[in-house]
């Protein structure tokens, strides 16, 4: 059995945001493993349906993002999954927009979702495949939060679609050959073209309380607090 948990933040008011793209992947994964309907379970939206011979559970916490292990673990429990059969899909600062990236275990680099989860399983020795947003291009109005809250601009809309693509096949890919040998594969996949007329990687500043929690920051390893504030460098944050 194979646990895909795909982070947001719940309500209408984040849909189709960047900080929600782990809910889009794990609705494109639902629709791909002809998932039955979701239903409410675990604080969380929950799905399950059948990749080749590999069971699968579809996990979209309610909680907030700073509090999605409160969902996660429960859910794990439940379903006797330990950390190596757990995936978590997420948004990712770092990484341009529509790049993918498995990853087995490591910290938490900032991303108030990761941090979550790896207190309440006690572990973070669980898989990760990090969907890229980019950084806010130069000359954006607005902190870090902002940009991760808001929705994909019009060059992204046009892509968004094919990235959640990818993002299915390389889970097709772990689900088939396993998570080391679909890290390998995937990881190795020249970077997309860049979505039209989007320039990334402009940096951010600031922060704000909410949702997203965002204070810009420099490299991997910054620190998050739930409930607002995270670094920016690895990820993204929470939910109040």
């Amino acid at each position: 059995m194979l646990l895909v948990v795909g982070l947001g933040n719940p309500g209408r008011q984040y849909e189709e945001t960047r900080h929600n793209v782990g809910f889009a992947v794990a609705d494109a994964l639902a629709r791909a493993a002809g998932a039955d309907a979701w239903r409410e379970k675990f604080s969380a939206l929950v799905a399950r349906g059948r990749l080749g011979p590999t069971e699968l559970v579809l996990l979209k916490p309610q909680t907030f993002m700073n509090l999605s292990g409160q969902s996660v673990q429960p859910a794990a429990a439940f379903f006797k999954v330990s950390a190596p059969s757990l995936l978590v899909v997420h948004d990712e600062l770092d990484l341009p927009f529509g790049e993918l990236r498995l990853k087995q275990g490591g910290g938490h680099a900032g991303h108030n979702g990761l941090r979550s989860i790896i207190e309440r399983m006690g572990t973070p020795d669980f898989g990760r495949l990090r969907v890229g947003i980019g950084r806010p291009p130069p000359g954006f109005r607005g902190d870090v939060a902002s940009y991760v809250l808001a929705r994909f601009d019009a060059a992204e809309r046009a892509t968004v679609e094919g990235v959640c693509a990818s993002a299915v096949a390389a889970l097709e890919a772990v689900a088939a050959s396993g998570f080391a040998a679909a890290m390998n594969r995937i990881n190795a996949r020249p970077r997309p073209p860049r979505a039209a007329g989007r320039k990334d990687e402009g940096g951010g500043a600031g922060g704000a309380p909410g949702a997203a929690g965002v204070k810009a920051g420099g490299g991997a390893g910054g620190k998050g607090g739930a409930g607002g504030k995270a670094s920016g460098g690895g990820g993204t944050a929470a939910g109040a």
